[in-house]
């Protein structure tokens, strides 16, 4: 599968459904939710829906109101380590099954959101 045959699987709505079930999760998560702006959580969720759709190539919405993604800069303010990998990925798993995210879209989603969380790795295992 590829980034067309998930936006065609899911549709714009499905993600924002996705990550809209991500962003509940996140907000009472004690690892990763004190990450996160607490007067912000519906700009994080339109960001990281905003991504999702340019990423899949749905819309240019992303590059037009934040640029290039540059997504290992915007994420040097936090630490990140295994543990809030893991959790990060944990909770979208959860989401991306609260939604019924289609078993096909996952087989592309599931890797691709464990390769960019990796990369925002910048703690030395603990």
């Amino acid at each position: 599968m590829n980034e067309a045959e998930v936006m065609k699987a899911c549709g714009e709505e499905g993600i924002r459904q996705m990550v809209a079930a991500f962003y509940r999760r996140v907000r009472t998560d004690d690892l990763i939710g004190p990450m996160y702006p607490a007067d912000d959580w519906e700009g994080s969720e339109e960001r990281l829906a905003d991504f999702m759709l340019f990423r899949l190539g749905s819309s240019n919405r992303y590059l037009e109101t934040r640029g290039h993604p540059r997504l290992r800069m915007r994420h040097l303010g936090f630490k990140i380590g295994l543990a809030e990998r893991d959790r990060w990925l944990e909770l979208m798993s959860a989401a991306m099954e609260e939604t019924a995210v289609p078993v096909a879209a996952r087989a592309f989603l599931d890797p691709f959101f464990a390769q960019v969380a990796d990369f925002m790795r910048n703690q030395a295992d603990r």
